[in-house]
């Protein structure tokens, strides 16, 4: 009995997100963006979360003209669906209609190379391939195990070691792209105008001003404040309440 009640309330929540999010694409598509986003933003108090769901209400807030809240969400879509292109491609518009023009240093050597091989897919997408080498070393086990014939024997053993390397390889992205995943905090400042400051207090002269939109790292916090780095390599101190942090 238990379990049908749970069952039943799991549908209705689902059945009550769905009908938000519809509810919020009729009023999208009728150019009512502030209702849309109310609607999108109900389904989020419930909990429910997709890279579908802030990407539309990334596009309702951008045709709000409200920037800090649309490049958030399309950076809470990317990190739920980092291949979307329909959302890198809306983001980088969003940007181009920020105050502040930051270069991005790009990382060069190993390190780079490294990063982005594996940063090609989810750490969950390589969890998944790992699970699938598995089932393949696994086949080849068997394989190697019942075959009669030499032949047939070398070629499944050989086969395991290289299924074996390969997991090896999988396994190790899946860690670094967690590892990865868990240290880097991105955040988008919110506020219209901010003072970054050397230190963490206030009075003393600020190192620079950022304005709403801009993408910042967070790395530390100590009270109210937070140690931020930019794209350029650039860091200092920010008050807690003039960023909002995407994860």
């Amino acid at each position: 009995m238990k379990n049908i009640l749970y069952i039943l309330l799991l549908s209705t929540q689902v059945f009550f997100a769905q009908n938000g999010f519809e509810k919020g694409n009729t009023h999208y598509a009728k150019g009512k963006y502030t209702e849309a986003v109310a609607a999108y933003e109900g389904v989020l108090k419930d909990n429910k979360q997709s890279s579908e769901l802030y990407f539309n209400l990334g596009n309702a807030y951008y045709k709000l003209n409200q920037i800090a809240p649309s490049i958030y969400n399309y950076e809470k879509a990317l990190v739920l669906n980092p291949n979307d292109k329909e959302s890198i491609n809306n983001l980088k518009f969003a940007q181009k209609r920020t105050i502040d023009e930051i270069k991005v240093i790009p990382k060069v050597g190993f390190g780079k190379l490294l990063r982005d091989f594996t940063g090609i897919y989810h750490y969950n997408t390589w969890g998944w391939v790992s699970v699938g080498l598995a089932t393949f070393f696994l086949l080849f086990f068997i394989g190697y195990y019942f075959s009669q014939k030499t032949l047939s024997k070398r070629i499944f053993f050989f086969g395991m070691f290289v299924v074996i390397f390969m997991m090896l390889i999988t396994l190790s992205a899946a860690i670094m792209e967690k590892s990865h995943f868990d240290t880097e905090k991105p955040a988008i400042v919110f506020a219209e105008k901010t003072n970054v400051k050397p230190e963490p207090r206030d009075g003393g002269k600020p190192l620079f001003a950022l304005h709403e939109g801009t993408k910042v790292y967070v790395f530390e916090t100590i009270g109210k404040w937070k140690k931020i780095q930019l794209t350029d390599g650039t860091t200092g101190w920010i008050e807690s309440s003039a960023i909002k942090e995407v994860k």
